[in-house]
């Protein structure tokens, strides 16, 4: 006997909105018209300095949004020092400026500070490939970023990021708020998604034992082939994750699915397509 279309639906769509929470990705928090002025406005204030952050980072092969960077950071105040004791346009701190040949006295030259930051910039995004995380390293520095990393079990930043401190997690909201404002933010996150898309292709040739799983409930409704045709993973991958998914499913109807925490957020946001789909696919 075939399920009941409309039962199995309003499961699917309780199922899905209580991990709804989980499932929203990275967007701007604020996009008022008052955010959106006021960043666009510290930008026309500081044009000459805009227009040089900007040629320093395209010399360097990097995107010209990293001058939002600066922007929420220091709003281009080569002299401002905040109370941990950064300094400039960048916000360096001793530690991190020395690191790179940065004196401490020279941290609010614009020139070298600005040729510094886009060195540091270019290597975190070599280390985390995407813009989201450089910017929360930048903050927090790649300690803290590591710790989450391994309290999450996840090098994603929308699952780890819950274990940075508040600040980081702020100046992250901000700099997608600045991107926002500058026409930016569908570039930043799709570098970000486009991150978390080969990292978990790369995740396909480890052991599945290796990769941390996150679970939910489907019904019969929803058939395997369409999950792994919409998440775009291999079938094999699919079963190994879930090797006695097709006997429960037979047997008693629903059954707990096995994803990689990484891909669960995509799952659970295309949950409802994902059913309609398998269910039209059953109909045919």
């Amino acid at each position: 006997m075939k399920p009941n279309l409309k039962n199995i639906i309003l499961t699917a769509t309780f199922l899905s909105c209580s991990h709804f929470v989980s499932a929203q990705f990275l967007t701007a928090s604020d996009t008022s018209e008052n955010s959106v002025r006021k960043y666009k406005n510290i930008i026309e204030a500081n044009k000459e300095i805009v227009n040089f952050i900007e040629y320093s980072m395209v010399e360097r092969g990097l995107p010209k949004h990293l001058r939002n960077l600066a922007l929420i950071e220091s709003h281009f105040n080569r002299n401002v020092t905040s109370s941990a004791g950064a300094v400039g346009v960048w916000q360096f701190m001793t530690a991190h400026a020395n690191q790179y040949g940065l004196t401490e006295d020279r941290r609010n030259d614009l020139y070298r500070s600005t040729k510094t930051a886009a060195v540091s910039l270019k290597n975190l995004y070599k280390k985390y490939n995407n813009w989201v995380t450089v910017v929360a390293a930048y903050n927090c520095g790649e300690g803290n970023i590591a710790k989450a990393m391994q309290a999450a079990n996840s090098t994603q930043y929308h699952v780890f990021s819950k274990y940075l401190p508040q600040e980081t997690i702020n100046h992250v909201k901000k700099y997608l708020n600045a991107c926002y404002a500058t026409g930016e933010l569908s570039s930043v996150l799709a570098n970000y998604n486009d991150s978390r898309t080969m990292t978990l292709l790369n995740s396909r040739t480890t052991d599945s034992r290796e990769i941390a799983l996150s679970e939910t409930e489907i019904n019969a409704g929803f058939k395997l082939n369409v999950i792994a045709d919409e998440l775009k993973i291999p079938m094999n991958d699919l079963l190994a994750w879930n090797p006695e998914i097709v006997s429960a499913l037979e047997a008693d109807g629903e059954s707990k699915l096995f994803l990689p925490t990484d891909l669960m957020p995509d799952f659970l946001m295309k949950k409802t397509s994902i059913l309609s789909k398998s269910i039209k696919g059953s109909n045919k």
